[in-house]
């Protein structure tokens, strides 16, 4: 009888057919994710329109939605490192599929408040467990940049809730806000029956004594890569032991308080920039810098932010790469603020769009490793729940907008990410290359 570890067991499968299949599901919903999420500044002048409210009103839908996701991302956090990734994903891809479509044929804006928070539950409960569970089926030599391209899908929701946008607005659709909703459910809806063939990871299974069905997933791991399946006599050791380890233990309190508020700092920049700003450029803008087209191309900048950030925590790690895009994107803020021209103020939006998206990227590849698998979940959950806690605050912040200017608000973001690029310099962790414990 013969041992064999099981991050050998994934070096021998590698990142193969295997995983490109778990990315294309795992990617389908992340999509639709970053559409429900990104419709709340896309759908606000519509549904102000519809019921007769202020856009600033309207954007209670995005309050309520963020509200949700942080429920939904501490609580199904939590229950996904108790019963199972597997379950509480399929779970919350349903309940996001059915109450975003539910969203569609809301009658009156008290009703649409409901369902908005009842989607962002389960959006909240989706994001964190599907990167828990996505880098728990991957080589550590490949963890980070299939992570990256994961969080890749995000821009791809942004371009179809843009376009989506665009045609609805050029078209005159009225109460365009349904049309939104409806194409945001679609991809969820897809994904229900995908999900269900995905089972749990073997490192969860190991760690919840389920050996053999450990066993049985890597075999077809294996398998569907065209490697050599476990022999009879090969035995999975099971990893050290890792007990369920609060967040704020003495092992993981230093560790937890920064990659959270480095959560945090980025979201509150981000969805203060990203909920206001279709709003703002698709009614009066900057100069020729209006409109959902402009909007497209903010969501087409963002791919190559991820392609970098893909390249560099494989390459510089993950600290490095996570630093120089909170630099970057703090950049791209200030440019905005000292811009005099139309021109200086679209390439500090693109510059904003690359780099804010680029620093998502490494921060998913980094803070699934930095916690061991029995609090991983939880952990992305936390930091989830964080982001949403951020995206509550930032329509708080940008009624500056309106008493002091876009422009100093903006400045107020540059100072956040500034700040996370500092709390990133004194991680003490580098997972490049690293096992999961």
């Amino acid at each position: 009888m013969s041992t064999i570890t099981l991050d050998e067991a994934l070096d021998r499968a590698g990142a193969g057919r295997y995983q490109r299949r778990l990315i294309g599901v795992f990617g389908l919903v992340w999509a639709a994710d970053a559409m429900q999420v990104l419709a709340v500044g896309f759908t606000a002048a519509s549904i102000a329109a519809s019921f007769g409210l202020t856009v600033p009103e309207a954007l209670q839908t995005g309050s309520v939605f963020f509200l949700g996701m942080l429920f939904g991302a501490i609580g199904f956090g939590r229950l996904a490192d108790r019963i199972g990734r597997r379950t509480v994903l399929i779970t919350t891809v349903a309940c996001d599929a059915l109450f975003g479509i539910l969203s569609i044929f809301a009658p009156d804006f008290t009703i649409l408040l409901v369902l908005r928070f009842l989607t962002g539950m389960a959006v909240g409960g989706t994001l964190p467990v599907d990167y828990a569970m996505m880098s728990e089926f991957l080589p550590a030599k490949n963890r980070g940049r299939w992570l990256v391209l994961l969080e890749g899908f995000w821009a791809i929701g942004t371009l179809v809730v843009a376009l989506t946008a665009w045609i609805a607005s050029t078209a005159g659709i009225a109460d365009a806000w349904r049309v939104i909703f409806a194409v945001t459910a679609l991809p969820a809806l897809a994904g229900i029956g995908m999900r269900v063939l995905i089972p749990d990871s073997p490192i969860y299974l190991l760690r919840a004594g389920r050996g053999e069905e450990a066993r049985e997933v890597l075999n077809r791991m294996l398998a569907v890569n065209g490697r050599t399946e476990l022999a009879d006599d090969e035995e999975i050791a099971l990893p050290p032991a890792s007990p369920r380890t609060g967040l704020f233990s003495p092992d993981l309190r230093r560790r937890s308080i920064t990659i959270l508020s480095i959560w945090f700092l980025v979201s509150v920049a981000y969805y203060g920039v990203f909920t206001w700003m279709p709003a703002r450029l698709a009614g009066e803008g900057f100069g020729f810098v209006r409109g959902y087209g402009f909007l497209v191309l903010m969501a087409l900048a963002q791919l190559p932010g991820y392609a970098l950030a893909a390249y560099g925590v494989e390459t510089w790690g993950r600290k490095p790469t996570l630093i120089g895009f909170c630099l970057l994107s703090a950049f791209g803020c200030l440019l905005f603020v000292a811009a005099f021209n139309a021109l200086l103020i679209a390439s500090s939006l693109m510059i904003m769009s690359f780099a804010l998206l680029g620093t998502w990227g490494a921060l998913y590849a980094y803070t699934p490793e930095l916690f061991p698998t029995r609090s991983r979940a939880t952990g992305m959950g936390a930091a989830g729940a964080m982001a949403r806690l951020g995206g509550l605050l930032a329509p708080s912040l940008m009624g500056y907008v309106v008493a002091h200017g876009f422009g100093l608000t903006v400045g107020i973001f540059a100072g956040l990410l500034l700040i996370a690029a500092i709390a990133g310099m004194t991680m003490t962790t580098e997972t490049r290359d690293a096992s999961l414990a």
